[in-house]
């Protein structure tokens, strides 16, 4: 009561309604104790978000226990959400029909981003052995790319599949700056983002980015938008996610899509982030705090339009379920869900 009345005081003196300032409410996470629809850690910061809400649908915790859980991917004909926990060098799976998490590949290469290519197969970004590898169909791998110009890249961490079926992924080297993820060692190569086509020519397509993360396409393919988290390891990189154009095989003109920044919060950095079929662009977010950790969206011009605040740090979020329409989101030691009204732009 004592919460409630809290509250309704902060909206009266501020005359506010679902405020982004408004603080983070402190919930059971177990679902033994339901947070009240409207969820109020959905929250709309523009009109414009208003649409992508749901008044009846909570944010779930579906799995907790993991050491850094990362790169979220759905498989539509299994029916199931394959994760990372990069430390534990693990990937997790799990059922959409009965809610049960099991451990998918162990080892598993310490990997980061997973994604299917429009075959069905899964596509792994290996920090430990510094490498894309594929799953077959067979129970066989490939090796889609672990070296640029004769020098092994750095720690793959992302990637997305065109409509050509070329394998874009970017290689800010994490996972070689630490044994906590991978294997120790040196950056061979500038971080930068590659592109490989069907027939395994890679080409370096920019490394005009401090430590390129996230990728994904806009509903076009004619965009691409990356996250850069540089500031971890450069004091000046931008707290920034980046676009560039696609011409053909090249981007060109790169510039800022947005800031980090939320005022009167914090300015912290994007991770794994995905676009839904109006163009918007869902992003992972953390390392300030309450209030900020979760997931920011961001209309097409830029603007931040709402968040979905977490109880952690939000490493990656993928769309998937029966109809695309349910963001999962791995958030450092859990793996989170929350229906919204629109989809995913695409399968993989």
């Amino acid at each position: 009561m004592e919460n409630k009345l809290n509250r309704r005081s902060l909206f009266a003196a501020a005359g506010l309604g679902a405020s982004p300032l408004l603080a983070q409410i402190k919930r059971d996470w177990s679902g033994q104790n339901p947070t009240r629809y409207p969820d109020p850690d959905i929250v709309a910061i523009d009109p414009r978000f208003n649409k992508y809400k749901l008044g009846n649908t909570p944010i779930q915790r579906l799995h907790t226990g993991c050491l850094w859980a990362e790169g979220p991917a759905w498989s539509a004909v299994g029916r199931y959400l394959l994760w990372s926990d990069i430390p534990n060098n693990a990937q997790l799976r799990w059922v959409e029909e009965t809610g049960h998490v099991s451990v998918f590949r162990n080892p598993a290469g310490n990997s980061n981003g997973n994604t299917f290519d429009w075959e069905g197969r899964q596509l792994a970004f290996e920090h430990g052995n510094r490498r894309v590898l594929r799953y077959e169909h067979n129970g066989s791998t490939t090796v889609i790319a672990d070296k640029f110009e004769g020098k092994p890249l750095n720690a793959p961490n992302d990637g997305v599949v065109g409509p050509d079926g070329s394998l874009w992924f970017t290689d800010p080297g994490y996972g070689s700056l630490m044994w906590y993820e991978g294997n120790k060692g040196k950056l061979e190569l500038k971080e930068a983002v590659y592109r490989v086509d069907k027939s395994g020519k890679i080409e370096k397509v920019t490394d005009d980015i401090y430590k390129p993360n996230g990728i994904c396409f806009s509903p076009d393919y004619k965009k691409i938008y990356v996250a850069d988290t540089g500031a971890t390891h450069y004091p000046n990189a931008p707290k920034v996610i980046k676009v560039w154009d696609i011409n053909g095989t090249k981007l060109t003109n790169g510039k800022v899509f947005c800031s980090m920044k939320l005022d009167g919060v914090g300015e912290g950095l994007a991770d794994g982030i995905r676009c839904d079929e109006d163009g918007n662009i869902w992003a992972s977010a953390g390392w300030v705090g309450e209030n900020y950790d979760g997931v920011h969206i961001f209309a097409p011009d830029g603007q931040r339009i709402g968040q979905i605040r977490l109880p952690e740090i939000c490493s990656n979020v993928a769309f998937g379920g029966a109809k695309r329409n349910r963001l999962f989101m791995t958030g450092s030691q859990s793996l989170y869900s929350v229906y919204v009204e629109t989809r995913g732009a695409h399968f993989c």
